[in-house]
This record gives structure tokens, C-alpha cells and sequence, in this order.
């Protein structure tokens, strides 16, 4: 019983994931260049062409420029990442060669809370976030990506699980301390930049987009259908898991309190009496009823009819029945 349970809700989880893997829900989705609306009017930024033409594409100039979400809009989007565990990364670049740039920061203070940023200098990839335990971490992924090509970079986090895709192949896969999107009133959203003098990106993006779930890289490369759970899947699998067992454990509990119950019932003696024309008799009495005898047995009344006996009658005499008699008796024959 216990099997079947645990197996009904691994599949409804995997289920649950197969939904997730068909499109993108517009609640879970944050479209960066749209919520900053960048345009024409944006200083620093120009439009020009993309990789595709499905979506607007903006180069990076190198000159003084401030682009981060109003206050309005920024809460906006926190409201859909704060304290989620599961989200991804997506962008799609042609970066400037030996540039080392910001491609997107939410930090508070000095606090960087998500912080993606490519060195051309060292030729890598960082992750800047914090943790859990809300102390600063930098995940570094060796990979040249400013070399002034088109790419589509993905990064994903499910829980303590982080996976790297560079245009739809998957680059690293490692286990992570899990961060934390517990993000604090007053947290700002930079695109291009740390802030208003570091970290400048120089280069063309395109496609840039924060989806609250797990894998949602398969919405930039759908031909890496999801195809295994997540490590929050198994997450939430464990807990399930552990609420069975509760569960299970309480319930046995319960069936063993009864098991004693049942047992000392057995062991009280509750003597069984039979009723009979108004008479109640006592287990193993008997008595007569008529032409029977009758004894009360386990509860019931079970009776036998009387047994005769077959006198041997003088002469001048047979056997017949006599009133108020159950045998027949010796009788004599009138003369």
C-alpha cells in the first residue's frame, strides 16, 4: 500500500514537470527589455538587428548610461521571484570581445543577490548570488563567450542544482549551496550594468528573460525537452515521503492500540445465557419442554426429543399413549 502511494505521487510530480516543459506561463515569465522598456529614447542603448527578428535587440553602447527597472517595476518582478527556489537565466548575446560586463544584477546595497556577468579578460562565466545562509558565493564557469558571436546562454537552478547551457548544449551541471531570493524592499534590477560606473557590458542583447521554473531552458532550446525530474522535484518528493511515513506511523500506532483492545476483549468472560418461553437458562442447563429435552448451549437453545423405552407388557396389555404422557405406556384391554 505503502509503494503504490509513494509511486501515485512521483508520477503526479513528473506530470506536474511535463506541463511545465510545454509553455511558458505569462505569470512565471519575466521579459526583461520589455518591463525596462528600453527604446530609442534610452541613453546608452541603440536598436539594431538580432539573431532572429521575433524580438527587439539593443547594442550596449560604451558610454555613460544608468538602465535598471523603476522602483515600481522592480517590485514588479521581485514579486515573482522572491523566496522561489526554482528559475533560469535566459539571454541571447554577441558580446565585445575582451569585455568584461554585467549582463544582469538584482543587488541591494552590496549585496549582490543575482549577478550574472561575463569576463572577456579571463574568458569565464560568473554567477555572483547569496546563499541560504545569506553569505556571498561566486560560481565561475571557464567559457569563452565574448568573441563577438551570436550565443544563447541558459542557466538554471533548481534548489541546490545548477546547469549551464551555451546555445542549447549543456556546458556544467553542478550541486550548489541553494540561494536565496529573499530579497529585500529597496533591492534594485540593473540590466548591462552593476550600477551607474561598473561591470559596462559592450555587446547586443536580445531575448532576455527571468522564468520562475525549473528547466526553462527548454524555452529557448525546446528540442532539450525535459525528460528527468528536478532536484526540487526530488525535494518535494523527499518531504511527501516523510509525511507518508508520519502518517503510516501514526496509523500503526492506532492499529496497535486496537489489537490490545481486541485482546483483552477476548480474555473477559461474559457468560451466555439462552430465553425460552420467558425463562432465561444458564450455559449447559437443561430443562424440558413437552416432549423434548433442551440445554443451552454457547447462546443457543438445542433440543432433543424425548427417547422412549419399549416395556415388555404383560399379558392382556399393550402399549398406548396415556394424556398428559410423552411415551406410550402398558395399558390393559377391556374385557
Amino acid at each position: 500500500m505503502e509503494s503504490r502511494v509513494l509511486l501515485r505521487t512521483f508520477c503526479l510530480i513528473l506530470g506536474l514537470g511535463a506541463v511545465w516543459g510545454l509553455g511558458v506561463d505569462p505569470s512565471l515569465q519575466i521579459d526583461v527589455l520589455t518591463e525596462l522598456e528600453l527604446g530609442e529614447s534610452t541613453t546608452g542603448v541603440r536598436q539594431v538587428s538580432g539573431l532572429h527578428n521575433g524580438t527587439k535587440a539593443f547594442l550596449f553602447q560604451d558610454i555613460p548610461r544608468s538602465i535598471k527597472a523603476s522602483t515600481a517595476t522592480a517590485e514588479q518582478c521581485f514579486q515573482k521571484l522572491r523566496n522561489k527556489h526554482e528559475f533560469t537565466i535566459l539571454v541571447t548575446l554577441k558580446q565585445t570581445p575582451l569585455n568584461s560586463g554585467v549582463i544582469l544584477s538584482i543587488h541591494h546595497l552590496d549585496h549582490r543577490y543575482l549577478e550574472l556577468e561575463s569576463s572577456g579578460h579571463r574568458n569565464e562565466v560568473r554567477l555572483h548570488y547569496r546563499t541560504g545562509s545569506h553569505r556571498p558565493h561566486t560560481e565561475v564557469f571557464p567559457y569563452i563567450l565574448a568573441d563577438d558571436k551570436w550565443h544563447k546562454l541558459s542557466l538554471a537552478i533548481s534548489a541546490s542544482h545548477l546547469t549551464l547551457h551555451i546555445d542549447c548544449n549543456k556546458i556544467y551541471e553542478r550541486v550548489v549551496e541553494k540561494p536565496s531570493t529573499d530579497l529585500p524592499i529597496g533591492t534594485t534590477f540593473w540590466l548591462g550594468q552593476r550600477n551607474n560606473a561598473h561591470g559596462y557590458f559592450k555587446g547586443i542583447m536580445q531575448d532576455v528573460q527571468l522564468l520562475v521554473m525549473p528547466q526553462g531552458f527548454i524555452a529557448q532550446c525546446p528540442d532539450l525537452n525535459r525528460t528527468c525530474p528536478t532536484c526540487n522535484d526530488f525535494h518535494g518528493l523527499v518531504q511527501k515521503i516523510m509525511e507518508l511515513q508520519d502518517i503510516l506511523a501514526k496509523t500503526s500506532a492506532k492499529l496497535s492500540r486496537a489489537e490490545q483492545r481486541m485482546n483483552r476483549l477476548d480474555q473477559c468472560y461474559c457468560e451466555r445465557t439462552c430465553t425460552m418461553k420467558g425463562t432465561t437458562y444458564r450455559e449447559f442447563e437443561s430443562w424440558t419442554d413437552g416432549c423434548k429435552n433442551c440445554t443451552c448451549l454457547n447462546g443457543t437453545i438445542q433440543c432433543e426429543t424425548l427417547i422412549c423405552p419399549s416395556p415388555d407388557c404383560p399379558l392382556r396389555s399393550a402399549l398406548a399413549y396415556v394424556d398428559g404422557k410423552c411415551c406410550k405406556e402398558c395399558r390393559y384391554h377391556d374385557s
